[in-house]
């Protein structure tokens, strides 16, 4: 049951169709991971906390720093040098204290992603490098879990979700990260944030996103974005969706599976 503070603070939620009472009840219980605190992880956090997420998981090892500030509007100028979890989690406590946060200053390895993952009902990975990202992937495979994931550039970004671990209604498996990108690009052809630059705004936006694909996997409405790849071009405002499908070859649920585990990951 909602106590009256969480019908007055959820309202405009319990109001609309897609959502009402019962879907409100469902944010409630589920516990997301979220794998960093940086540009995307910081209004996924603001908007999945006031959309009354029960348990929210945050897992980042880096400090607050004034240059983070442009964009990761979780954390403040009094912030510089605390660790982002608890500045996030501080900020969270403030807005929604309905909400369970557990901090993980730590960073996302071969060792603990499982265990950080278990119990959880969906993660979110704004990472900003692909060897986190496939690591991420493969073990929300591995433990069963759907994963929302984005990337974020200067001036574009792209989202999808990913439920490899499901097969869709022709009795096929969905696709995997890797059917998308089956391989990082060569070191040094990506330049980091801090060489390219990115626009602050586009990482509201896109985080918002996220955390819009998540309130709509854990309620149930609308169509996914299983299989389709939202991309995001701010020079021109333009939206486009490309769709993709599993690869035979792709070495989680293809054809000869070869990723049993993580033990391939450095």
């Amino acid at each position: 049951m909602l106590s009256a503070d969480e019908l007055e603070r959820y309202a405009r939620h319990i109001v609309l169709r897609e959502v009402g009472g019962p879907g409100q009840a469902a944010l409630r219980r589920a516990r997301v991971l979220v794998v960093g605190a940086g540009g995307l992880g910081a209004p996924v956090l603001m908007y999945l906390a006031a959309a009354g997420i029960g348990t929210l998981d945050i897992v980042d090892n880096d400090e607050v720093s004034l240059s983070n500030l442009q964009r990761q509007v979780i954390h403040a100028t009094p912030d510089i040098g605390k660790r982002k979890v608890d500045s996030a989690a501080a900020r969270i406590n403030a807005l929604n204290p309905h909400v369970e946060v557990r901090p993980h200053a730590l960073r996302l390895t071969p060792a603990n992603a499982l265990d950080l993952i278990d119990g959880c009902d969906l993660v979110l990975d704004g990472s900003d490098n692909f060897a986190t990202r496939y690591l991420v992937s493969d073990a929300c495979f591995i433990a069963r879990t759907p994963l929302i994931t984005a990337a974020l550039g200067p001036f574009d970004g792209s989202l999808t979700t990913i439920r490899a671990h499901e097969k869709n209604p022709a009795g096929e498996f969905n696709p995997t990260y890797r059917c998308l990108f089956p391989e990082a690009p060569p070191p040094g052809t990506v330049p980091a944030c801090e060489e390219a630059g990115v626009m602050g705004a586009l990482a509201g936006m896109l985080g918002s996103m996220m955390a819009l694909e998540a309130i709509r996997e854990i309620v149930g409405f609308g169509e996914g974005l299983v299989g389709r790849l939202l991309m995001i071009d701010a020079r021109a405002m333009r939206f486009e969706t490309l769709r993709y499908s599993r690869d035979p070859a792709n070495p989680l649920n293809g054809d000869a599976p070869r990723v049993t585990d993580l033990s391939g990951h450095p």
